[in-house]
Order: structure tokens, then C-alpha cells, then sequence
């Protein structure tokens, strides 16, 4: 029998407060956060699942009590954005992830609503919201020297992209599950501003050769070299003498520049290539001759095969070099990634296929290989050929003339319609 001057023994508490979140604690046991709240001199208390939920309750409860109310907790886009950068970003090359960091930027007006509230309604007005801004005569004074949006797309496939994440994550699969990505093709339409600039990817040999004739010395061997291996210009300026192979006429596509956006300087050296997987390629004789070349420039202590005295190439640098021999080669083609593309389409034309350019681009998506190599131009004129071929065949078959289709000097030896339609009767029949 317990003594009755024995004090009863307090209850430990299970909760430990949650740094740098007022008003929310853990429980030691199972892991769930409980929240309290203070309205009026009156102290709510829920208990949830996860830190997300306890915190977005802390935000809105008005003292409300609502039914269930913890059952419908949605995540909001900044949530699921800072969680997507923290689970999905580690698996991304750094220059994809300074580019989403870029292009989200427009999503933070609506960044606190939660995810189930995005409707296709509220990015509708998101994207009349930007639309009316970049149609702009505010904009359109302060756009200067740099290019000027004509559309929404990149911002609208980043929410896609988020979305997807958000639905796929375990983190949110219950709550996401039902939801239905808002963006539409409408919105995309939409979000058209001005017509976006055609430029021309496809770079011929004759145009290459003259390039590379303008160019200086080490950046004539970084553009050939880029363009016979098809590389992205930050593996050509990355690439490091321990992944050469003179004895097996091999090289290997691994450590890749990563350049600072604003600067255009080297920032640091990506430890894998863009699609994360090493890229072999084997030495031509012209390959083994420019390496060859850069090896009489090696410097002691820098692994670098381009290099401007031992320091790493600089994007803005390269880009200037590029941009000045284009332009005093004249040829209608800018910017570093053209070399790429150019290799690609020949690559497509030598081998007869998408699996060719696959081989020489390292592309895993056959959809990316195929916007690469477009021969949509070639492709066009060799068919149109055939067909006009096919079309004065016919012509000189039946004896037909006409002004619409007039019949080139080797084919002019026919005889004439009125002649056609005495031999053949006035009904014509074309097959």
C-alpha cells in the first residue's frame, strides 16, 4: 500500500521542443509533432504526421475547430520545391539546377498556396499576370542588352516537373495522389508573347572548315575537337589528360567545367558528364593529332588538355573567341553549341540513323538525338526532287504541257497536248 505523504511521480514528458519552430514539439516514441496554438487566451493543441502539416496548422488555424481539418493537409509549392532541392537536386548536373532556380523564379508570387489550390484557373491568371508584364512598356525600356521573353513554356515544363516529383515523392504520395496537374496546353498558348527568333543549328563541313580557319590557335583545336566528338563545350574544356589513352586509341568524356552563370568564369570541375554516365570515344588520326599537339603544352600539376597557362578556359572567353571567328567566316550560325548539333546531323547522315547519333552524342532520349540531327532541310529537298521527278515522268508520259509545271530542257522533247488528245481522246487519266 502506497504511503499517502509519498508524492505521486511526474509524468516524463514525451515531447522535446523543435528547434527554430515556435510552438511545436516532437514526441521522443513515435516521431509525430504536436502543435499549440494560442487565440484569445484559449491554447489549441493538434498532433500530426510530419513537421510540414504542424507548421502549415500553426499558420492557419483561426480557432476554428474544423472536423478532421488534419486529414486535408496540402504541401505548398515553396514546400515541395525546397523539397525537391533537397532529394532531386544531389542527382542533378549543376548547371540544370542553376537553370530551374533561374526559371522558378516567376513561381514565387504563388509560392504559399498550397499545392491542391494551384487550379487551372489560378495559372491562368499567373500567366495573363506575366504576360501583361513582358508585353510591357516598363519591360520593354528596361530589356536592353539582353533577349527579350517570348513565351512562358520553360516555366510552365518547370511546374510540370515539380508536380510530377511532387506526386511521385513519398513524402506526399497520400495527399497528391488525387490531384491533377493544372497545366494545360491553353496555358501555353497563352503565355505567348512575341515569335522566338529562328536560329540556325546546322552547320555544314564547308562552313566548319572556314570557323576553324578564323579561330586562334588553341581554340582552333577546342572547336575541331568539339565538333569531331559532338561534346557539349564543357567536357571539350574539362577534359583531363588521365582519361587519354594513346595505346588504345581511346578517351574518355568524364570531368566536365561547370562556368558561373553572371561571370562566365570557371567555378569548378563536375566529377561526371551531363548525363552522368562517362562517354568513350575513340581516337581518329585527326583526334590523336590535336592531342598530341596540347600535349607539348602540358603544364606540371594541371590535368587540364585545354588550358590557357595551367588555368582552366573560361566560358565568357571561349564564347568571345567563337562569336568574332564566326562572324569574320561569315556564316549565319552563333554561339558555341553549334558544333554539336553540326556533328550530330552528319553523324545522322553517315549512319543512317538515330542510332549513330546516339553513338557519337551520348544522348540516352532518342527524341533529344532526333532534335540534334534534324535533316529536315536535306530531307526536303531530296524528297521534293523525287517528287517533281515523278510528277515530269508522268508529264512526259501523257504529253502534258503546261505553264504551271513547265518541263525543264531534257524533258521538252514531248509531243504536244492537242496531238496527245487526237491520238488518245479528249479524257485524261492520270494515274
Amino acid at each position: 500500500m502506497k504511503n499517502k505523504s509519498q508524492k505521486t511521480k511526474k509524468r516524463p514528458n514525451m515531447y522535446i521542443p523543435v528547434p527554430n519552430n515556435t510552438g511545436i514539439s516532437k514526441h521522443k516514441v513515435t516521431g509525430n509533432y504536436q502543435a499549440n496554438k494560442t487565440i484569445q487566451g484559449k491554447t489549441f493543441r493538434m498532433t500530426f504526421e510530419s513537421l510540414r502539416q504542424a507548421k502549415n496548422w500553426r499558420n492557419t488555424f483561426n480557432g476554428e475547430i474544423i472536423p478532421q481539418s488534419n486529414e486535408a493537409q496540402f504541401a505548398t509549392l515553396k514546400e515541395v520545391w525546397e523539397s525537391m532541392q533537397k532529394h532531386h537536386f544531389p542527382t542533378l548536373a549543376k548547371s540544370t539546377r542553376a537553370i530551374w532556380l533561374r526559371r522558378y523564379i516567376l513561381w514565387k508570387n504563388i509560392e504559399n498556396l498550397p499545392m491542391n489550390l494551384i487550379t487551372r484557373s489560378k495559372v491562368r491568371s499567373w500567366v495573363e499576370e506575366n504576360v501583361e508584364f513582358f508585353k510591357s512598356e516598363f519591360y520593354e525600356g528596361n530589356s536592353r542588352g539582353r533577349a527579350k521573353r517570348c513565351n512562358l513554356n520553360n516555366e510552365l515544363n518547370l511546374f510540370t516537373t515539380i508536380f510530377n516529383w511532387y506526386q511521385k515523392h513519398e513524402l506526399y504520395e497520400q495527399e497528391a495522389k488525387f490531384l491533377v496537374n493544372p497545366i494545360r496546353t491553353e496555358h501555353k498558348k497563352l503565355g505567348f508573347i512575341r515569335p522566338k527568333p529562328v536560329k540556325d543549328m546546322n552547320i555544314s563541313i564547308e562552313e566548319c572548315l572556314r570557323f576553324f580557319e578564323h579561330l586562334k590557335p588553341i581554340y582552333q583545336d577546342v572547336g575541331a575537337f568539339q565538333y569531331l566528338t559532338a561534346s557539349r563545350i564543357g567536357e571539350v574544356a574539362g577534359l583531363q589528360w588521365p582519361r587519354v589513352d594513346f595505346a588504345r586509341n581511346k578517351a574518355t568524356i568524364m570531368e566536365t567545367c561547370y562556368w558561373d552563370n553572371a561571370t562566365k568564369t570557371f567555378h569548378s570541375l563536375n566529377h561526371c558528364p551531363k548525363g552522368k554516365e562517362p562517354r568513350p570515344f575513340y581516337l581518329t588520326p585527326e583526334l590523336k593529332a590535336i592531342l598530341l599537339r596540347r600535349l607539348e603544352h602540358r603544364v606540371d600539376g594541371c590535368d587540364f588538355v585545354f588550358h590557357i597557362d595551367g588555368k582552366p578556359l573560361n566560358y565568357g572567353t571561349i564564347q568571345l573567341n567563337y562569336r568574332q571567328a564566326q562572324k569574320k567566316a561569315g556564316i549565319p550560325h552563333t554561339g558555341t553549341h553549334i558544333l554539336r548539333h553540326g556533328m550530330a546531323k552528319l553523324a545522322r547522315k553517315v549512319g543512317g540513323g538515330l542510332d549513330a547519333v546516339i553513338a557519337m552524342t551520348g544522348h540516352k532520349d532518342f527524341k533529344l538525338a532526333d532534335h540534334y540531327s534534324k535533316l529536315d532541310e536535306e530531307l526536303n529537298q531530296e524528297v521534293s526532287l523525287k517528287v517533281t521527278e515523278e510528277i515530269r515522268k508522268k508529264m512526259v508520259e501523257l504529253g502534258y504541257k503546261n505553264e504551271a509545271l513547265p518541263l525543264t530542257d531534257e524533258l521538252h522533247n514531248v509531243v504536244s497536248l492537242s496531238d496527245f488528245r487526237t491520238n488518245h481522246g479528249n479524257q485524261m487519266v492520270i494515274d
